[in-house]
């Protein structure tokens, strides 16, 4: 009789710790998934003796948030932010892909032409990268990349220009949006709507001489409702 009891109260003991274990596993979430990996796309070009010397754009396929770098070899290196659109971003990432993700072909000419600055396209998801380099291309689709890539660059770079000149050099206002409404006559700007709410502070503020507040109010409805 006291074996038998013994041989109870143990697979009772052992039954019991069996159905704890059991109820602490239901009740411990799953392990969670690994976040899916996002592509980033960038594009660097490196050409010494020009201005700039240095510019690189990097965009993601999962959020507005990109980074641009603008600057001459000797200046200190440091990316800021800015946004491209859904859209935009489509886009390039489609024309990458058409390029298999920069693991296609070589896209120089490999001529002798002359140096137009070593260009870098890359493709990075997660571990997984991708790049390639050249000084000119005849293929379409990069060609179409370079050039969004070059366009943002250059928006950057003058939307930066006003914001300086509205500290620094009221009187110098005008000339910059000169320079801003040259390249948005060229179609260079791949989103000028960016510039929207610099150039309604200049068409706003009476510091600003009446001329380039004039160019600013004019530049901001043509990009409102362009025609």
């Amino acid at each position: 009789m006291k074996t038998f009891l013994l041989r109870f109260a143990l697979l009772a003991g052992m039954a019991s710790a069996f159905l704890n274990a059991a109820a602490v596993a239901a009740a411990s979430p799953a392990d969670p998934s690994p976040a899916p990996a996002h592509a980033k796309l960038s594009y660097r070009r490196i050409f010494k003796s020009s201005s700039p010397e240095f510019i690189e754009i990097a965009v993601h396929d999962d959020s507005d948030a990109a980074t641009f770098e603008i600057r001459q070899l000797d200046e200190d290196p440091g990316a800021s932010p800015f946004e491209v659109s859904a859209s935009l971003r489509d886009k390039m990432f489609d024309l990458a892909a058409q390029l298999k993700n920069f693991q296609g072909p070589d896209l120089d000419v490999h001529r002798k032409i002359a140096n137009l600055g070593e260009k870098t396209f890359r493709w990075e998801k997660g571990a997984e990268i991708h790049e390639t380099k050249f000084n000119y291309t005849l293929n379409s689709a990069a060609a179409q990349l370079m050039q969004i890539f070059e366009g943002l660059a250059r928006q950057q770079e003058l939307v930066t220009l006003l914001e300086r000149r509205m500290k620094y050099d009221r009187l110098g206002i005008n000339d910059a949006l000169l320079q801003f409404e040259t390249d948005l006559n060229h179609k260079l700007l791949p989103e000028p709507q960016r510039a929207l709410a610099t150039l309604d502070q200049i068409a706003s503020d009476s510091r600003f001489v009446e001329i380039g507040r004039q160019r600013a109010r004019a530049l901001a409805e043509r990009i409102r409702h362009p025609s």
